[in-house]
């Protein structure tokens, strides 16, 4: 599961600073990496960011879960 949560903390962190540069830029890294916004590269990479966004989600929900 390491190796899963590096991953995803990865994810996280590209969409992170990509929505950064959007906000700050109006630059969308993502898209200019792969081919434009509707490139099935950069749709796919939106996807992966955003499932990965999704896991991180889980050790929160587990730590408001516990007692104390």
């Amino acid at each position: 599961m390491k190796i899963l949560d590096t991953i995803t903390l990865l994810l996280v962190i590209v969409g992170g600073i990509n929505w950064g540069l959007v906000g700050a830029t109006g630059l969308d890294l993502v898209a200019a990496m792969a081919g434009g916004q509707d490139a099935l590269l950069a749709r796919v990479v939106y996807v992966l960011v955003g499932l990965a966004a999704l896991y991180q989600v889980l050790p929160l929900l587990r730590t408001a879960s516990r007692p104390g």
